[in-house]
């Protein structure tokens, strides 16, 4: 059993789920999660997910360039690499779906990390929406590319004012 709190945020509603202290899910309200059976979490704000509000508000308000939350994401042990790998592109840049590939070691898993980000199960903090076509096209994200589109908007704009700014 875990726990589960709503959020609202410049671009909707979001959950925010954690068991054991680690955040589980991050999420737009209208999304239906299969992995996440909203019957089984307890609707209550915890610490941890307090602060991950208050992290993903400074996150908004353009004070925050990189998340400091304990994660416990479940997935494959590709899922796991493809998560780590875009824990590592910086605020306010991009990858192309082939570079992150190459960053778990195989350079021929686009798809596959394809359907490892539309599979992460928090959005925002792993930041999935910084990964593009190699071509530069917005393709794909689960929750619209309207959000995708105001997220790299956000940060693009966020990271020319406070270059190399981190909390």
């Amino acid at each position: 059993m875990g726990n589960l709190f709503y959020y609202e945020t410049p671009i909707g509603e979001i959950g925010i789920a954690e068991t054991n202290d680690k955040i589980t899910h991050l999420f737009f309200k209208h999304e239906e999660l299969e992995e996440l059976n909203e019957k089984n979490q307890e609707l209550v704000e915890t610490p941890i997910l307090a602060e991950a509000a208050r992290q993903l508000k400074e996150y908004f308000d353009g004070k925050r360039h990189k998340f400091n939350l304990p994660l416990a994401p479940e997935g494959t042990d590709f899922m796991m690499r493809v998560w780590k790998a875009l824990l590592t592109i910086p605020y306010g840049e991009t990858r192309s779906y082939k570079e992150v590939a190459m960053m778990t070691g195989n350079a021929k898993a686009c798809r596959a990390v394809g359907m490892a980000n539309n599979r992460n199960p928090i959005s925002i903090i792993i930041p999935c929406h910084r990964v593009i076509g190699t071509n530069g096209d917005l393709v794909g994200y689960g929750s619209g590319l309207d959000k995708k589109t105001y997220l790299l908007k956000l940060e693009r704009k966020e990271s020319k004012h406070h270059s190399n700014t981190e909390l």
